[in-house]
């Protein structure tokens, strides 16, 4: 049995619909789900159970013998959160308590880090996961910081040489995108607003540029595939053995316009797009540049291509936004 908290979730559920292709089948859903459609996200797949967070850790002392691996994808994920205490909780205090089972059981434990970690990108986007090399990154927000402070205390952990999980893998994502992420409302990534924005017939506005060494719609993201995320997952279960803090990205830094650019060209329309002034509540502490750096998931064998940014855009688009279901 696979355990994958957030299970219902963007890039949760598409670790499941990849494991259930893979031949998975005792997949249990670590989720909530509330009044939205996610529940649409696993709704095709073979579901072996469904466990509300608060039940979890019972139902892995339970299971205890028969569980492979614990894929921690579950956490609030939104930049704009303010209820600092329910971050914690879910981001923090959960994680604590899944590495701490994992490690007396044995299990393989997979979690969920995020590029948010390195906060401005002044010190760089190297997922060195040393501790004094993590005590140099200043997260942005109340969700980056949450990220990073289980980021190092796992460091700290494996630095101690204290009780960790035989198998285990920190994964920082950068800037998702593709199907499954509907009900993230505001988070949902720029290429499904984009092509909602189109299909009301309005002109996409994109952010005009505040410094000098970018033109507008040229700030700059490692924009990643959640495909591509979940075939890192998938592989890193067929491993034998694997360690440490690794960045998911592509590796290759493209711009806000390139992105839709490739949107408009995947719905076959001419561009029309605005410059818009960035907000000033976010001007002072806005990223201009994040890319991977992809050495460390290189070294571990994992030689897969990323998907080309126009290529995912467009099987996003054309498969799923504009497709008969959006899906995975």
């Amino acid at each position: 049995m696979i355990i994958v908290t957030g299970g219902a979730g963007f890039i949760g559920s598409n670790i499941i619909a990849a494991l259930a292709r893979s031949g998975k089948r005792e997949i249990t859903v670590c989720d909530w789900f509330g009044t939205t459609d996610k529940w649409r996200n696993i709704a095709r797949h073979d579901i072996y159970d469904i466990i509300p967070p608060e039940k979890l850790l019972a139902f892995l002392d339970q299971h205890r013998m028969r569980i492979e691996a614990v894929i921690h994808m579950g956490a609030i994920s939104s930049t704009t959160e303010r209820d600092i205490d329910k971050i914690v909780a879910t981001n923090f205090r959960l994680s604590c308590d899944l590495w701490d089972w994992c490690s007396k059981s044995g299990t393989p434990f997979i979690y969920a880090s995020s590029a948010a970690t390195y906060g401005d990108g002044a010190a760089g986007f190297d997922d060195d996961w040393k501790p004094e090399s993590l005590e140099k990154l200043r997260p942005l927000n109340a969700y980056g910081w949450s990220k990073h402070a289980f980021d190092r205390r796992v460091a700290r952990q494996a630095a101690n040489g204290r009780a960790a999980p035989l198998l285990w893998a920190g994964l920082k994502f950068f800037n998702v995108y593709g199907p499954n992420e509907y009900h993230k409302a505001g988070m949902r990534s720029v290429v499904c607003q984009i092509v909602e924005t189109v299909q009301k017939g309005g002109t996409v506005k994109l952010f005009k540029s505040h410094n000098p060494a970018f033109p507008d719609g040229g700030q700059m993201r490692d924009f990643v595939y959640v495909k591509d995320c979940a075939d890192v997952v998938v592989w890193l279960l067929s491993q034998a053995k694997y360690k440490g803090v690794f960045n998911i990205g592509t590796g290759k830094a493209r711009s806000f316009a390139d992105l839709a650019q490739a949107v408009f060209k995947a719905m076959n329309i001419a561009p029309r797009i605005e410059y818009v002034d960035t907000p000033p509540e976010i001007r002072s502490n806005y990223q201009y540049f994040t890319q991977a750096n992809m050495a460390s998931l290189r070294s571990t064998g994992y030689t897969h291509p990323f998907t080309e940014l126009e290529d995912g855009v467009a099987d996003y688009v054309q498969n799923y936004l504009l497709g008969r279901d959006p899906y995975v």
